[in-house]
């Protein structure tokens, strides 16, 4: 791809930028990346004015452009959602240090090996409408020493500016070189083309959005990728589930806030219960307009669902609307997990211990629940801290990456002489 000169050497100059001061950050001290954290999480209380206003841009634009609901809400911020984002920092500041330590041995030669946790050195985020990932992710990256560029959507352009600003003061305020934090200013598809070709600045890329952003990442970048983020996630309700918990469970897996990887997208149900469950279920989702695609089993027990095609079974929909199937057991449920899944969040709500077992061992995904609601699989609410995304893949990092996931190790080796 061709690319406009412009464009090119900004994007290039910026990570050169990073790169460079990668070392401020690898080498700074805990005390002064807990204190950089602290202050930011004062200053985003301190600036939420400036923040909610730069946010409303955000929204009316996106309003504007035709953006689905259940995307502006991820865009929108208030009061609340500030203070969450704020008090999410100072619990990071609370987790303990994930750098250095390690194994040491020593070998019949006696020279001493010892495995120490380090930085990746400097990670780059690709990610969609959703301003609290501008934080999360530079926050993570701060705590374990890396460098970071941050390319955000259009969407939240504004918001990200704000936000990334006050980050590179408080940077600066503790010694730290704030050109170790970056954002990618320019938002344009030839933009995210052009950085994913910095391999010689950038360690690791990871993208957070839809099904479209990261296959284009995995497919195209030049450096290596953390698959993130979709999440066509299932809820299955066996015969022998209490039906009561399941329409709880259900309705706060898909309804809760439906725009996150997290929420479920299909519901399978025992052929045994369905006449039981799916009424109640659809009863309880009329508030939320839920707009149900069901199998031919599923249009006889609910006379308002419309018809689910194959392609309704692959789709991750971010919105009030869920595909549902009758099945006849927990190995028919677990193939149809197992063929259209994202290897991201898959429940079962079952009484049977047999069933709950069967379920664990044979779906394949980073997060497999039992009487729970798969909207538990974060960062936050597994006790990591904020989250620099949801790993969909099986090497490096798999599910809520926390603080681990952005270190790898060096091997420092003593010895007295010895030669091989």
């Amino acid at each position: 791809m061709e690319f406009t000169k412009e464009i090119y050497d900004y994007i290039e100059q910026l990570c050169k930028s990073v790169k460079a001061a990668e070392s401020s950050i690898a080498n700074s001290s805990l005390p002064q990346r807990n204190n950089v954290l602290a202050r930011i999480a004062q200053k985003i209380l301190d600036n939420k004015e400036a923040i909610l206003e730069a946010n409303a841009i955000d929204v009316a634009n996106a309003e504007e452009n035709g953006v689905i609901p259940t995307m502006i809400d991820r865009l929108t911020l208030n009061e609340s959602r500030i203070k969450g984002i704020s008090d999410a920092l100072l619990e990071l500041v609370g987790l303990k240090d994930v750098l250095g330590g390690g194994d040491v041995w020593t070998r019949p030669n006696g020279i001493e090996i010892k495995r120490v946790k380090v930085p990746l050195g400097v990670v780059a985020i690709i990610f969609e409408a959703r301003p609290n990932v501008t934080v999360d992710a530079a926050a993570l990256c701060i705590k374990t020493g890396n460098a970071v560029v941050l390319r955000g959507g259009k969407e939240a352009i504004y918001t990200n500016r704000v936000f990334v600003a006050l980050m590179k003061e408080a940077m600066k305020e503790e010694g730290i070189c704030p050109e170790a934090l970056a954002l990618v200013d320019n938002t344009s598809r030839e933009g995210v083309s052009v950085l994913m070709g910095m391999r010689q600045y950038i360690d690791v890329l990871i993208p957070r959005g839809g099904k479209g952003l990261i296959r284009n990442v995995v497919e195209n970048a030049a450096m290596p990728v953390i698959e993130t983020g979709a999440g066509n996630c299932h809820l299955y309700v066996d015969s022998a589930a209490d039906i009561d918990m399941a329409v709880k469970v259900a309705s706060n897996a898909k309804n809760q806030r439906p725009s996150v990887c997290n929420a479920i997208e299909t519901l399978l149900v025992h052929s045994a219960v369905a006449e039981e469950f799916l009424p109640k279920f659809a009863e309880v989702s009329k508030q939320f307009d839920l707009e149900i695609r069901g199998c031919e089993k599923t249009r006889k027990i609910l006379e308002g669902a419309k018809e689910a095609t194959e392609e309704d079974y692959e789709t991750e929909y971010d919105d009030y609307i869920i595909a549902v199937k009758v099945v006849d057991g927990v190995e028919e449920a677990v193939a149809h997990i197992n063929k259209y899944n994202t290897k991201h969040s898959e429940g079962i709500i079952t009484n049977d211990i047999t069933n709950a077992e069967y379920f664990k061992k044979t779906v394949d995904a980073a997060a497999v629940y039992v009487n729970a609601s798969t909207r538990f699989t974060d960062g936050n609410e597994f006790g990591f801290g904020a989250e620099i995304g949801i790993s969909t893949q099986k090497l490096h990092a798999r599910g809520p990456m926390g603080l681990e996931a952005l270190t790898t190790v060096k091997y420092l080796i003593s010895g007295n002489g010895q030669i091989r």
